[in-house]
């Protein structure tokens, strides 16, 4: 299948002999399962985020396959063009690339035009980068639309391969959002022998700690083809959930289930944190202000799709307070997250300026991209016995007063067509959201859409179980899957949104073929999921 990648890489080939002094970078990295010895500085690709009308981020790090680069700065120059031959350049430059950053590179290229396709490169140490193609958003008189885009979260490594991703970049898309976990922080074990994580520095505690340890995990992870041709395709927005730092982490509050070496005072996990935070960075198309060594980064931000869609993209694991109970697992009885009346999943700052954007929105569509759950679920409890009934209170389930603030709010400020994005959960559920879900006769008051994993696992013995129990448990769900791995792909226009659900028949090989397995739209002004 002729994809994106295999354009855009084949572009930037044929354009070193056109724009000197840029040379062209070897492509054989797109073909493969493995980079090749010989991959250059640019082993891991270069990728585009945080579109604005007038600008984008543009992102690499240089890395060879062999190893990190000598730890001097390297000067790094780059170019934005309007066809992928370079022979319109609107923007270039040069930056430096510091070994105090991983040698990441981030170029806020500015004075774009809005709604508008680009293509970019970098040269550096002497070799050509892939060709990336991004665009701008619209202008902001913009209404019309459609606006397209991608939602993906959840990419274990271990656990299968991608073909998502080769199918994602094949997409006509404007924007992919990331959704969190973007790695995992597990420890060596896969039953792929090439899918094997990277060994940390301290190997048994099933964490990473240092700065090494996560700039390796997402140097493996950028490292995958697939995942770089959809990353070179579209402009990214990302947000980050619990594993690129650890699982189920609140705040500077460990995992529950952590004992003996494992467990960290808030200190030592504060030193973890921020070694996560800078790697991520370090990896990611982002638009933020790091300062290294510090255990926070403001990550939470909005972007405006002219008059159509304004997307609020929340952090819901810096500022949250810990999930109630203490249970194993943080599956428990549904009544401490009703009871948690001080809980947050956001923190008092930016539960306000979520607020505020939501009251002053000019958009016709007005989404939540965020990370876990916020629909009520009744789960039948895994471990059988009483409570036969649990809720999964790391979700939204266990912080219900601020869901209630939050619904209770778009329905007085009178928000239009408010639209929850999450992931996490490794299934499909695509839902409505309620004032009271003992009530499901009520109208709506929102709708979320949770897309399904990359590769991550959702265990298939809950899958039947689930969609058997939903139409009485959970009524305001109308559709469930946890059987496939995949992506949503949405489009938008002022009369509606259509959602599709588009999956993978297998992720035990590299490729695999997609197919929509469920569509569901949404009429303007309704907040009502309909099948397409």
């Amino acid at each position: 299948m002729l994809t994106r990648r295999h354009v855009l890489t084949a572009s930037a080939a044929t354009a070193g002999a056109i724009v000197l002094p840029f040379t062209a970078a070897d492509p054989a990295a797109a073909h493969t399962g493995h980079l090749p010895d010989h991959a250059g500085p640019f082993a891991l690709g270069v990728a585009s985020g945080d579109p604005l009308p007038d600008a984008v981020i543009l992102w690499t790090r240089l890395l060879r396959a062999g190893g990190p680069l000598p730890a001097r700065p390297a000067r790094v120059e780059w170019q934005v063009a309007l066809d992928q031959r370079f022979h319109k350049v609107v923007r270039d430059g040069h930056t430096v690339a510091v070994p105090q950053l991983g040698h990441s590179v981030h170029v806020d290229a500015r004075g774009l035009r809005p709604g508008c396709e680009y293509f970019y490169r970098f040269r550096a140490l002497g070799e050509l980068s892939p060709t990336g193609r991004t665009k701008t958003a619209p202008a902001p008189s913009a209404d019309r639309g459609p606006l397209r885009f991608g939602i993906v979260n959840c990419q274990d490594f271990q656990n299968g391969y991608w073909p998502a991703y080769a199918a994602l970049a094949a997409e006509d898309l404007d924007v992919v959002l990331h959704l969190g976990d973007y790695i995992y922080e597990y420890d060596p074990d896969s039953a792929y022998a090439d899918r094997r994580h990277t060994t940390p520095a301290t190997p048994g505690v099933d964490q990473l700690q240092t700065l090494d340890d996560y700039r390796g995990r997402h140097a493996q992870y950028k490292g995958d083809p697939l995942l770089q041709a959809a990353h070179a395709a579209f402009p990214w927005i990302v947000t980050w959930d619990d594993h690129e730092t650890e699982n189920n982490y609140a705040s500077l509050t460990d995992e529950v289930d952590d004992t003996g070496a494992k467990l960290q005072t808030a200190e030592r996990f504060a030193r973890q944190r921020a070694a996560a935070y800078q790697a991520y960075y370090e990896h990611m198309p982002i638009r933020a202000d790091l300062k290294p060594g510090s255990a926070d980064l403001r990550i939470f931000r909005r972007f405006d799709f002219g008059r159509l869609a304004r997307v609020n993209v929340l952090d819901t694991r810096q500022y949250r307070t810990d999930q109630p109970g203490g249970f194993p697992g943080d599956f428990g009885l549904p009544q401490a997250g009703t009871a948690n009346t001080t809980g947050t999943l956001t923190g008092e700052d930016q539960e306000r300026w979520l607020a505020r954007g939501l009251e002053h929105s000019p958009a016709r569509w007005n989404v939540i991209a965020q990370q876990v759950m916020m629909s009520r679920i009744k789960f039948p409890n895994p471990a059988g016995g009483v409570p036969p009934i649990v809720a999964n209170l790391d979700q939204w389930d266990g912080y219900v007063p601020q869901r209630d603030r939050l619904l209770r709010h778009l329905v007085a400020a009178k928000v239009a067509n408010p639209v929850v994005l999450a992931g996490d959960i490794h299934s499909t559920w695509l839902s409505e959201l309620k004032l009271d879900f003992d009530r499901p006769e009520q109208p709506s008051v929102a709708v979320e859409l949770t897309a399904t994993s990359i590769s991550s696992d959702f265990p298939i013995a809950f899958d039947g179980p689930l969609k058997a129990v939903n139409p009485t448990f959970n009524p305001h769900v109308k559709y469930f899957d946890g059987s496939k791995r995949g992506y949503l792909r949405c489009e938008l226009t002022r009369a509606g949104w259509r959602t599709d659900a588009r999956t993978v028949g297998t992720i035990a090989t590299r490729t695999a073929p997609v197919s929509t397995t469920a569509s569901y739209v949404i009429e303007a002004g309704t907040s009502a999921l309909h099948p397409a």
